[in-house]
């Protein structure tokens, strides 16, 4: 990627995780049949949250260009050169399993890509750099 687009702060970053993990353990309590059996010794109800957050986020992504969290937070995932096409799912589904694993994140490149970015060719940028992204590829000439 040599002219990298910018991408989002940590921070918000992490604030979307949040948004994604509360809202991924309401539906996780849901499924498990409510609190009282989701915080029972001995519950599935830690690993159906994560496996709620890796489905939704990789589906929201592929089909609105982040999860719930990210669109609330005001991000976007794109591909990583800047070129607005499709995503691919299975791509973007290993990238949230290894959100799932917790490393990949905190290992990142310059440009503010985590690992988990540079495997699924990806960039989490804010909403302003993904209106502009797309204005441009809008425009005629422009693939």
């Amino acid at each position: 990627m040599s002219d990298s687009i910018p991408t989002a702060s940590w921070g918000r970053r992490f604030g979307a995780l949040l948004v994604d993990w509360v809202a991924s353990t309401l539906v996780a309590i849901v499924i498990v049949g409510g609190a009282d059996h989701y915080f029972e010794t001995g519950s599935a109800g830690g690993f159906v949250t994560l496996a709620v957050y890796v489905v939704e986020s990789a589906l929201f992504t592929w089909l609105l260009a982040g999860s719930f969290g990210k669109i609330a937070t005001g991000l976007r995932v794109v591909p990583a050169d800047g070129v607005m096409r499709p995503m691919n799912l299975l791509r973007l589904l290993a990238r949230q399993v290894l959100v799932a694993l917790v490393v990949p994140p905190l290992v990142f490149r310059p440009d503010g890509r985590g690992l988990h970015d540079v495997v699924a060719g990806t960039a989490t940028v804010t909403a302003d750099t993904f209106r502009a992204l797309v204005a441009g590829a809008s425009r005629p000439g422009r693939g």
